[in-house]
């Protein structure tokens, strides 16, 4: 900055209120300013500056997800970014992909560098890592999913409702054999899932039958897998899949079994082109970007000055019926004939 300063010809402090955008600096003396900026490719040392600061920030925040590369945690890391962008603070993400110990590993290397507070969807049953940051001022929210053994804002869906009323759109349907295929059975969404499911059954009176429940798909790849086996082993007439990538799998599967049009399949979480697949793919639809923008907007009050208890904020779910969940029972199996082989999609067989 002395540099710029002298190559302008105007003192420090002016180089310094034009480089922080203050607005009482003459315009031909910012102009100057600004020039040997451009000349001299100067650039404000962030790290530095926050040194400065008496509060201490270092205007960032951090956030970490379960996998960027999922639609539901792109929707999140969007919402999170424009509300920051509002406030001028930047925003480092992270996958952590279902494993506690990464979760761990990268929230601790953001307290480390210093963030201003952490945005988590959280992988494991114990979030008590953070007690001696949150003691030591670090605020903390948390999205999709409560956390454990630790007291925080969260910011959650209505699990339990959503899928209720999946297993009710099925049953009202006349659907008896109702396969369910989730995540891992230690998340927490799953599991309060799974809990709803086995109580609607009761509800409706259908009688809970384990063989048709497949828990620890953690991709498309293994639900697809999962959803062939059980709908050739076990005949399902309806599907309901609990995370968009298990739909994902699901549709897959019935497409290689020639069963899209004739099992029933609901799915948690909307997914991209799931209105334009064949037929359209019923979902219980969450809002990722209210979910996203609220989290953030509490981590500002909270950064703020914000001390009331932590609450945890629940976001509703809503049945959308597209085709698929629509489906009556009674069509599959077709004939006793050996599913039909899937092709690589240049026409060749893929057993």
């Amino acid at each position: 900055m002395r540099d710029v300063a002298a190559l302008a010809g105007v003192s420090l402090k002016t180089t310094s209120r034009v480089v922080n955008g203050e607005t009482t600096v003459a315009a031909d003396l910012a102009a100057r300013v600004r020039r040997a900026a451009t000349v001299l490719d100067y650039r404000p040392n962030l790290a530095a500056r926050s040194l400065r600061r008496t509060d201490g920030r270092t205007r960032t925040i951090g956030l970490l997800l379960k996998n960027v590369a999922n639609p539901f945690s792109s929707a999140l890391q969007r919402a999170v970014e424009d509300v920051a962008s509002e406030h001028g603070v930047a925003v480092f993400a992270g996958s952590v992909d279902e494993d506690p110990d990464k979760e761990r590993r990268l929230a601790l290397a953001l307290v480390e560098r210093r963030a201003d507070g952490l945005i988590i969807v959280p992988s494991g049953d114990d979030q008590s890592y953070l007690l001696n940051e949150q003691r030591a001022g670090l605020n903390l929210v948390f999205m999709d999913r409560p956390p454990r053994l630790l007291k925080a804002d969260a910011v959650i869906s209505d699990n339990r409702s959503g899928a209720v009323a999946a297993v009710r759109h099925l049953a009202a349907g006349g659907h008896k054999r109702i396969g369910f295929l989730a995540d891992l059975r230690e998340i927490t969404t799953a599991s309060e899932r799974f809990e709803a499911y086995r109580a609607t059954l009761s509800e409706v009176g259908i009688a809970y039958d384990e063989a048709l429940v497949r828990f620890d798909l953690h991709d498309a790849g293994a639900a697809e897998e999962a959803a062939r086996s059980l709908l050739v082993e076990e005949q399902p007439t309806a599907l309901f899949a609990t995370q968009n990538l298990v739909t994902m799998g699901a549709v897959r599967a019935l497409r290689a079994l020639g069963a899209n049009h004739s099992v029933a399949l609901v799915g948690f979480d909307d997914m991209p082109l799931a209105d334009l697949l064949d037929p359209p793919v019923t979902v219980v639809s969450q809002d990722p970007a209210t979910m996203g923008a609220m989290a953030c907007r509490i981590l500002f009050q909270r950064m703020g000055g914000d001390t009331s208890a932590p609450r945890t904020h629940l976001l509703p779910t809503h049945l959308l019926a597209r085709g698929s969940g629509e489906i009556p029972p009674g069509r599959w199996p077709a004939s006793p004939a050996r599913p039909r082989a899937r092709t690589t999609g240049r026409g060749s067989p893929r057993h």
